[in-house]
């Protein structure tokens, strides 16, 4: 047995003493949730997480069946193998957590995995959306997105808009290769050409040069992929600075511009493309209820703090569903083929892969009559399975 075997068994071993190998149901259940709650990324992602689970307990209760619902947060700030597998190990064997939730990057997410699997513990994955965490282990679920799953729409619609030459740049990690590959797919084989696929450095903060080269390759579009945050909103305001936006260059992209961005962006994001599986104006009475109930929160929509509601909705039901024993397996098969409608739209979790399926909406930054930046939907690509499936390995 390696080193790594024997201390996951060792951890497997302790969780099972610390929760009495718990068959019986609680009063309480406890749900670990890992996310930057400090540092660039917390107005991203750690607080639209915690205002995403508060806007779903001020909804429905902080009770799932008979069973009530504590949080236990814990803050990463950045990508850190090592200390997510830490902190994981100490919700569930310290805070005897059944459940986790959370993970905004990837390589946390997949650190994680071998602990998930051999503790059996139901993870709710609400951002890393590289396309392989899921088959890492049997208990995660996702209520967030693949990169093929947001990307591949807004390649069918560079082809629909009759757009004919692209560049693509990317931040070099696995979700930027993992749209870099979606995007170049099906755009090439609805006729469409990648001139050139740029790679940039995950901590690059100087995108001129980047922007410049794209600029001198006169393509009719980008397509970007960069992380939520601060990375998003450099290479937004270099693409205006650079003079992309004048020289007719149209931004195709997924998440770039998010609604915590926005406002601060202001006339730099306007007319800027994106396809996303969330607007803070989509046009449904679940979303006017979900806006409204952020409102009292002094919160604002994001998609960070919708994936963070609806996977409290999947919590909820798998608690429900398993009366607070800690059933990993019974509280996973729960969830499998679950339908609902979100403040996003229809939403459903893949019987087979764990995965979410939901409509795809294009955007447009538009600015409001009261100065407020909005994406607005132009376009809707209804819910697909398998675009996670389809990508040439």
């Amino acid at each position: 047995m390696t080193r790594s075997n024997r201390l996951i068994s060792l951890f497997v071993l302790a969780a099972s003493l610390a929760s009495g190998a718990a068959v019986h149901a609680q009063q309480v259940v406890k749900v670990g949730i890992v996310g930057p709650f400090s540092g660039p990324f917390a107005s991203s992602f750690g607080t639209p997480f915690r205002q995403g689970i508060e806007a779903y307990v001020a909804q429905n209760g902080d009770k799932a069946g008979a069973t009530r619902v504590e949080f236990v947060y814990r803050d990463l700030d950045a990508p850190n193998p090592e200390r997510a597998k830490a902190l994981a190990q100490e919700l569930i064997v310290k805070e005897k957590v059944q459940y986790l939730g959370g993970f905004v990057f990837t390589p946390n997410a997949l650190a994680v995995a071998p602990l998930i699997q051999s503790a059996k513990v139901p993870t709710v994955i609400f951002n890393a959306s590289t396309s392989t965490i899921l088959s890492k282990s049997d208990y995660f679920v996702r209520t967030s997105n693949t990169l093929p799953q947001v990307t591949v729409p807004v390649a069918k619609y560079a082809l629909d808009i009759k757009v004919k030459r692209v560049v693509t740049v990317v931040s070099d990690y696995g979700p930027g290769v993992d749209a870099e590959n979606a995007f170049r797919q099906t755009f090439q084989a609805g006729g469409g050409e990648v001139v050139e696929s740029i790679r940039m450095p995950l901590n690059a903060t100087d995108f001129g040069p980047f922007l410049q080269k794209i600029r001198a390759l006169k393509p009719d579009a980008l397509f970007a992929f960069l992380p939520f945050g601060p990375p998003t909103f450099g290479f937004v305001k270099a693409y205006d600075d650079n003079g992309l936006k004048a020289a007719g260059i149209r931004f195709l992209g997924t998440s770039e511009t998010q609604e915590s961005d926005l406002q601060a962006l202001g006339d730099a994001a306007l007319k800027l493309e994106t396809g996303y599986y969330y607007s803070g104006v989509h046009e449904s009475a679940q979303n006017k209820t979900f806006v409204a109930t952020l409102a009292k929160l002094k919160a604002a929509p994001n998609p960070a703090t919708v994936a963070a509601f609806d996977g409290t909705h999947v919590l909820y039901k798998m608690i429900e569903a398993t009366g607070g024993t800690a059933n990993g397996k019974g509280a996973i098969d729960a969830v499998k083929g679950m339908a609902w409608e979100s403040p996003r739209g229809p939403m459903k979790i893949d019987a087979e892969t764990r995965d979410v399926i939901q409509n795809v909406y294009m955007r447009v930054v538009e600015k409001q009559p009261d100065g407020r930046f909005v994406n607005r939907e132009t376009k809707t690509y209804a819910a697909q399975p398998d675009y996670g499936l389809q990508l040439k390995k």
